[in-house]
């Protein structure tokens, strides 16, 4: 099994506390994560910022676009993201223009299935389209009811698709390697970083965690 990669999502409005965050667990993490309402509140400056500091390491810009894919995904491209987001519920002709601005700068599209009905269809309409990544996520407000990603997650691996899976919802130390086993190209942990009282020793023991399997 390989092991996936880590991302660090980045929610903090707060631009200087971003880069500061960035600084802190670039050492033990693959992928910096602007989330959305990080992007919507400091636009492509930030985008321009983490891959001038941080050449070695993808950005993502979880721009979950929702309409007008190429129009919207193309400047963050352009800016160096490595990654942009699209909701799965934009619909194909949306996704497929964020496919195409990807391959324009040799750079990935994900495919975020947050609420979309169904999602075993969707992911393979998607990555029948050329998506590079699907994103299994569990958002906040259904974390707060109880709901986790593993069921999601194992349905989209045994689909068998040529795609990376990105999983992301509440991930931490006690969960990571279970979401690895499980299929994960990708392992998305946010609160369990940020929250926590070292971000720095906590992204450690995450990587630590991963580099073990």
């Amino acid at each position: 099994m390989a092991k996936p990669l880590i991302q660090m999502a980045l929610d903090s409005l707060d631009y200087d506390q971003t880069v500061k965050l960035a600084g802190l667990v670039a050492p033990y993490v693959d992928i910096l994560e602007i989330g959305t309402p990080c992007i919507k509140y400091n636009g492509i400056r930030l985008v321009k910022e983490l891959k001038a500091r941080f050449p070695n390491k993808k950005v993502l810009v979880d721009l979950k676009t929702m309409d007008a894919g190429l129009y919207e995904a193309k400047p963050f491209f352009q800016a160096g993201g490595d990654i942009c987001t699209v909701l799965g519920v934009s619909g194909l002709a949306t996704i497929k223009g964020v496919i195409e601005a990807a391959n324009a700068y040799g750079k990935e599209a994900q495919i975020d299935l947050i609420n979309v009905p169904d999602k075993a269809g969707l992911a393979r309409e998607a990555a029948g389209a050329g998506a590079h990544i699907m994103g299994v996520h569990t958002g906040l407000d259904a974390q707060a009811a109880g709901q986790t990603p593993f069921a999601d997650l194992q349905a989209i691996s045994n689909l068998g698709l040529p795609i990376k899976i990105s999983v992301a919802g509440g991930i931490n130390a006690s969960t990571v390697q279970q979401v690895a086993k499980a299929g994960a190209s990708i392992v998305v942990v946010g609160a369990a970083i940020y929250g926590a009282a070292s971000p720095s020793a906590a992204a450690k023991e995450i990587r630590g965690l991963v580099d073990a399997l």
